[in-house]
């Protein structure tokens, strides 16, 4: 039988990412996430639930998310569930689920809380730059026809 893990999520970060290094000096950096779904109720009203998720990003990954992304910030992330068990000091049995990121891509701009502007990584995504043109070429107003 195959297996599949594999997780897709549009939301803003819910907290600064804390950036910290193994010993053998991997980096590594805690995220949350909030995932909001609105739906419409039987009732007809509207409503919106929200999904806290906890990312953890390895590497130049984390490093680049601590650098450049703060709390509110949209992000696109892929990456894979990862589930943890142990036992705390008292023995209480205890359990986590999160997102191992595996591809991080920063959306919006920087005055909406994504990177946007000329110079970013193109592994980090995000829209076009301000001003009305793309990467690829001029604005459009500066285009003659």
């Amino acid at each position: 039988m195959a297996n599949l893990n594999k997780v897709f999520l549009i939301g803003n970060l819910t907290r600064d990412p804390q950036l910290r290094y193994t010993p053998s000096g991997s980096a590594v950096a805690d995220l949350g996430l909030a995932v909001n779904r609105k739906y419409k109720a039987q009732d007809g009203t509207l409503k919106e639930d929200v999904c806290y998720v906890n990312l953890t990003a390895w590497g130049r990954t984390a490093e680049n998310a601590a650098e450049y992304l703060s709390k509110g910030r949209p992000v696109f992330v892929e990456g894979r569930l990862k589930f943890d068990q142990w036992e705390s000091k008292e023995g209480e049995k205890r359990n986590k689920l999160s997102v191992v990121i595996e591809r991080l891509q920063f959306l919006g701009s920087r005055g909406t809380g994504g990177t946007g502007g000329p110079g970013r990584a193109p592994s980090q995504g995000g829209e076009a730059p301000s001003g009305g043109g793309s990467e690829l070429g001029p604005p459009d107003e500066d285009i003659p026809f």
